[in-house]
């Protein structure tokens, strides 16, 4: 048995963005451990995801917390130090709307406008202006990030905060938390796979796609499972200078990334059932169904491609409202959730685990007031809907 003042329980993007604000950014001076199943992170969300940030949210919290993340990025240098690059390239979301979608996107992007995002709302003709490669067929307008939006590495920007998590004073142990323990209104601990317990006063759950089966071992119900999502590689013969990364109004999505495309689809309704534990073998057949004819629509010179590979992860996938869980139970007060963030986490991390970090130093929210994502909201069956979900 060994005790712990902060457990996290989970070692990717999440956990280890607590850590770091908990030591590092805030000086809490209790120890703080980070329990990670797989130190390679090979099969983790962090570092299977398509690895982008956006301000194109209809939520004004999900906007903060993507600004937020931006401003971290701007100031790895002096965070991490002068070395510290993630790659970051900085070339817009456009998020495109037909008809019957126009709307939405319209008030979207008032939202946005009035958080401070650089957000463009575009003409089909603007559109074709500003993108001659893109087929405006069917589509009534485009919002287009033109700062604070793009893609990065992942697995550079959680070396990095693992890095500085540990330099300050973290632990990391490797091994599996096979249940929570718990006694009344307080988590204890956790069991580890060699049958040792870590007790602890704090515990914060940052498992990721697999939180919501672990919650349920302490008798708690977190609606998070995991959702499969294959990302398709892909080599074409022409270049298309300044392509953003596209949000198709049929669900898909594209980007470049260095000479090639990638992308993917994000079914939706049609996707109900969760992942199975440790299934990442790519659903091949989403290509030619969904991915190739959108792609080659919206973007005609794609019709001619190369599919080169592909690759699945893990969504932590909030089935209430697709939206985050974060902060404490309302009652298990030791327990702080940073969960369910349903594809946009990566980009959400910093702010996330310096609301945890806050939430165990001082009680309550100091930078971002983010308890519009709190858990009481679960037990009320009352969703946080955000219409921007890709």
């Amino acid at each position: 048995m060994t005790d712990t003042d902060v457990l996290i329980v989970g070692g990717g993007i999440m956990g280890s963005c607590a850590a770091y604000f908990l030591k590092k950014e805030l000086g809490f001076a209790g120890s703080v451990r980070v329990i990670e199943r797989d130190p390679t992170y090979a099969q983790s969300s962090t570092t299977l995801s398509a690895a982008s940030i956006r301000q194109q949210f209809s939520t004004p919290e999900n906007i903060r917390m993507s600004r937020f993340g931006i401003d971290v990025i701007r100031s790895l240098g002096q965070r991490f130090g002068s070395e510290a690059d993630i790659g970051f390239h900085e070339g817009g979301y456009l998020i495109l709307a037909s008809e019957t979608g126009r709307s939405v996107l319209e008030a979207n992007w008032r939202t946005q406008t009035a958080e401070g995002a650089d957000i463009l709302l575009l003409s089909p003709d603007e559109l074709k202006q500003r993108f001659p490669w893109l087929s405006t067929e069917e589509l009534a307008a485009g919002a287009f990030g033109r700062t604070g939006e793009g893609w990065f590495d992942a697995a550079m920007l959680l070396d990095l905060f693992r890095k500085a998590a540990r330099a300050a004073g973290a632990q990391y142990q490797k091994a599996d938390v096979q249940r929570l323990t718990r006694s009344g209104g307080r988590i204890t601990g956790a069991v580890l796979d060699d049958g040792t317990t870590v007790t602890c006063n704090t515990l914060v759950l940052a498992a990721g796609a697999w939180a919501g089966r672990l919650a349920a071992t302490a008798d708690i119900d977190l609606p998070v499972e995991p959702r499969k999502r294959t990302v398709f590689v892909a080599k074409c013969p022409a270049s298309f200078a300044g392509m953003p990364l596209i949000v198709d109004p049929s669900g898909v999505w594209l980007r470049p990334e260095r000479d090639l495309i990638i992308g993917g689809w994000g079914p939706g309704e049609a996707d109900p059932d969760p992942a199975a534990y440790g299934d990442f073998e790519p659903n091949h057949d989403e290509f030619e169904a969904h991915v190739w004819p959108a792609w080659a629509t919206r973007v005609p010179a794609l019709e001619e491609l190369r599919l080169i590979r592909a690759w699945a992860g893990h969504y932590d996938f909030n089935t209430l409202d697709h939206n985050a869980v974060l902060g404490p139970h309302p009652e298990v007060a030791n327990l702080q959730f940073i969960n369910g963030f349903s594809g946009h986490g990566l980009q959400q991390a910093p702010a996330a685990g310096r609301a945890v970090a806050e939430q165990i130093v001082h009680g309550g929210y100091r930078t971002l007031d983010l308890s519009v994502f709190g858990y009481d909201r679960i037990v009320r069956g009352e969703p946080v809907l955000e219409l921007n979900v890709i």
